[in-house]
């Protein structure tokens, strides 16, 4: 192993001092400026921020997707912009094929790099079980429920083995119902994997109850305003919500929350 690897603070994921803009017709429109933020291995990372503040574009930058226009990508503190084998990333909509079976649109991934669908299928089947998915490997996904898709989605994501996963609000067009549940099975399953996993959520009790740091990003162009530890024990279960301990972490992100969309109305003209 090397120096590098052996040394724990070394984060798994870093972004050092990220910024993006985009050609407007009379100006650049500057949507990131300066992010710095950073995941250690088997972490769980959670982001918010006001709505149209840049998480997205984040995202895609630190999936290889898009590039920054400066700053850079860390993967255990070695350069990692632009590379997109290096991250996983489960978009908001499940994106499932419907004329595959989910257990060939969870082999999607690994085919795409290359893998043979048989070694595909091979490496997907032991995670079905686990994923309450056991029984529907030859099931289309119009015969799952909504919790369900979003479970072979994050299996279809989590199968690829790669360091970093991407989560863009993996729930959000689920019922309440539904999404309590789902957010009780990921941190279930994460406790079993330990996968580090970046977050982004607009729901602060969902930031909360599942992370061990939750990042609140400023209005655009975004940066860090406050970066909050988790310190509530593990394993969680959904009753720990309503306990003193959760609420207070909970009112603090809000309140954070709160004062960067009242900016970003009043910078808008809008009356807040």
């Amino acid at each position: 192993m090397s120096a590098l690897e052996l040394t724990p603070t070394v984060p798994r994921i870093a972004l050092r001092g990220v910024t993006k803009a985009f050609a407007g017709e009379r100006a650049q429109l500057a949507v990131l400026e300066g992010i710095d933020l950073e995941a250690h291995a088997g972490e769980f990372v959670s982001i918010i921020g006001p709505s149209g503040c840049g998480k997205s574009t984040m995202f895609n930058i630190i999936a290889g997707l898009d590039v920054p226009s400066g700053g850079e990508i860390l993967v255990d503190g070695r350069p990692a912009t632009g590379r997109t084998e290096k991250f996983a990333y489960m978009p908001q909509k499940d994106l499932l094929f419907p004329w595959r079976r989910v257990i060939d649109n969870t082999t999607l991934g690994l085919e795409v790099q290359g893998v043979s669908r048989k070694e595909a299928r091979a490496r997907a089947q032991p995670l079905f079980e686990r994923f309450g998915l056991a029984g529907f490997e030859r099931s289309y996904p119009w015969q799952l429920s909504g919790g369900m898709r979003q479970r072979a989605a994050l299996l279809r994501t989590v199968v690829q083995g790669r360091e970093v996963l991407l989560l863009d609000e993996p729930f959000g067009a689920l019922d309440s119902l539904t999404r309590t549940e789902m957010q009780e099975w990921l941190a279930q399953v994460w406790e079993q994997f330990r996968w580090t996993v970046v977050l982004i959520t607009h729901d602060i009790r969902e930031a909360v109850f599942l992370s061990d740091r939750v990042y609140v990003l400023t209005a655009r162009p975004a940066s860090v305003r406050l970066e909050q530890r988790i310190e509530l024990p593990r394993p969680r279960q959904s009753s720990i919500v309503t306990s003193s301990e959760f609420v207070a972490v909970e009112g603090v992100l809000f309140d954070a929350l709160r004062e960067e969309s009242q900016r970003a109305h009043r910078e808008r003209g809008e009356q807040v």
